[in-house]
């Protein structure tokens, strides 16, 4: 894959990066190669750190799974959507802290990085969240307010109480009355979420907002410097992003299933409109892979569709150093069978992560 589209071509990987060498020669005749996958926001691996609720052991196994998938799926840099929230349990503040240190310690093949999901609400956590950021150099924090404040301010009992309750591990009555608390408090925490945005922004780090609603509420995050628009949820909040230059990541299940799962905004529609710089996995890695593909049978050049998940999320995170396969780049990339269009093989840095089929024969000396 150049930037203008498919050419036949040799390419040279030597010590980590795409280079002009000569070398050892694997016919790769019946494949495709492609610049490696860059997801931006992915919670898939949730179920591997946890395969059931609760059972929680050895984050270090769960972790080398999380990559094995990964891996297989052809996605070579990877943002692990991580929560800090008031739902308890994985997406509770101390398992972010568990994860975070993890992440550190884990000596991992791909590059795999944390994006912090942080809740409004939890306004009271800014200082303690911002520490977190700072202590794991975490690059990429992405805002929610999932409270559900309609039901709160008419005194109702939000939907899927028990199963939250449930997960957080609180009594259903404990449970709605955090939710009426930190609704209560919410002018409290949008007063406190300039400040933190300009220190966090001050450290280097890349906001972003989860869910806008409204062409109003991507112009108020954008005043603050929160310049990622990730899934907006109307066409109305994703056109003020596109005016606006700002960046818009829509989810690759989405392209699949040809809409949101919820009946929210459709990503393919978005897509067309131009707007759309990266699509991410969201909540299953194998989708930006097959997206890309379902956006090229469609009629969008194969070039301009895998950009979505290569260059452009690379470049929208500052990545200068991966997306393309250009001398002096880092040497990721995916070997996807060109009539089957499965993944044969993965190269992370120069080194590969996974290998099956008829591409292992070719590549055993």
């Amino acid at each position: 894959m150049r930037p203008d589209g498919l050419v036949r071509d040799d390419l040279s990987l030597s010590e980590g990066r795409v280079a002009e060498a000569d070398g050892r020669v694997i016919d790769l005749t019946g494949f495709l190669v492609l610049p490696g996958i860059v997801d931006v926001h992915g919670d898939a691996f949730e179920r591997h750190l946890a395969p059931r609720r609760g059972a929680v052991t050895d984050l270090f196994l769960g972790l080398r799974a999380v990559e094995t998938e990964l891996a297989a799926n052809g996605i070579t840099t990877a943002w692990l959507a991580q929560f800090w929230s008031w739902e308890g349990g994985m997406r509770g503040p101390e398992f972010a802290v568990s994860l975070a240190e993890a992440l550190a310690a884990y000596e991992a093949q791909l590059d795999l990085r944390m994006q912090l999901r942080l809740e409004i609400g939890c306004y009271k956590d800014f200082d303690a969240v911002r520490a977190l950021i700072k202590r794991h150099r975490i690059g990429y924090v992405v805002v929610n307010d999932h409270l559900p404040h309609r039901a709160l301010s008419q005194g109702k009992r939000p939907p899927r109480l028990e199963g939250q309750a449930l997960k957080s591990r609180r009594s259903p009555a404990d449970h709605l009355a955090l939710l009426q608390r930190l609704h209560d408090g919410m002018p409290e925490a949008r007063a406190a979420l300039p400040d933190l945005a300009a220190a966090l922004r001050a450290d280097g780090v890349i906001l972003g907002s989860h869910d806008d609603e409204t062409a109003e509420a991507r112009a108020m995050f954008r005043a603050l410097g929160v310049g990622i628009s990730e899934f907006p949820t109307t066409k109305a909040a994703a056109q003020e992003a596109r005016a606006a230059g700002d960046p818009v990541v829509m989810g690759a299940p989405n392209v699949l299933r040809g809409g949101s799962h919820d009946g929210r905004l459709s990503a393919e529609e978005v897509i067309a409109e131009g707007a759309v710089t990266a699509l991410a996995s969201d909540y299953h890695y194998p989708t930006p892979l097959q997206a890309v593909f379902k956006l090229a049978d469609t009629g969008m050049p194969l070039a301009e569709a895998w950009g979505l998940v290569s260059i452009g999320p690379a470049r929208m995170m500052g990545l200068t150093d991966r997306g393309a396969l250009a001398p002096g780049q880092r040497a990721d990339l995916v070997i996807v069978e060109a009539g089957t269009r499965r993944v044969a093989g993965t190269i992370a840095g120069g080194r590969m992560a996974y290998l099956a089929g008829e591409l292992a024969l070719r590549m055993i000396p």
